[in-house]
């Protein structure tokens, strides 16, 4: 059975940083490629950022460029998502979405940047 499980969600204030893990267990997790989604309140779910199963390339969101940093240990079957700089329109559920021949998700885990 496939999970994903994010952590490292929370209350932070502008400015602020947080790291975000998914461990990944039940699949092969090297083959996957892996992603970083967010919904915010009243919004549509958005992809945040993305990385080839070897880790080799990413790709971002406009709004988190420069400020997010996605990342992968095949070791460890986790995913992170480094967020620096936080703002209030970063608030959403953060999910993580591994791709292979289909896809899978994670339950997602509340990141509030408030002051």
């Amino acid at each position: 059975q496939v999970q994903l499980v994010e952590s490292g969600g929370g209350l932070v204030q502008p400015g602020g940083s947080l790291r975000l893990s998914c461990a990944a267990s039940g699949l092969t997790f090297s083959r996957y490629a892996m992603s970083w989604y967010r919904q915010g309140p009243g919004k549509e779910r958005e992809l945040v950022a993305g990385i080839r199963n070897t880790g080799g390339s990413t790709n971002y969101a406009g709004s988190v460029k420069g400020r997010f940093t996605i990342s992968r240990d095949n070791g460890k079957n986790t995913v992170y998502l480094q967020m620096n700089s936080l703002t209030p329109e970063d608030t959403a559920v953060y999910y993580c979405k591994a791709w292979y021949v289909r896809d899978y998700w994670g339950q997602g885990t509340q990141v509030t940047v408030s002051p």
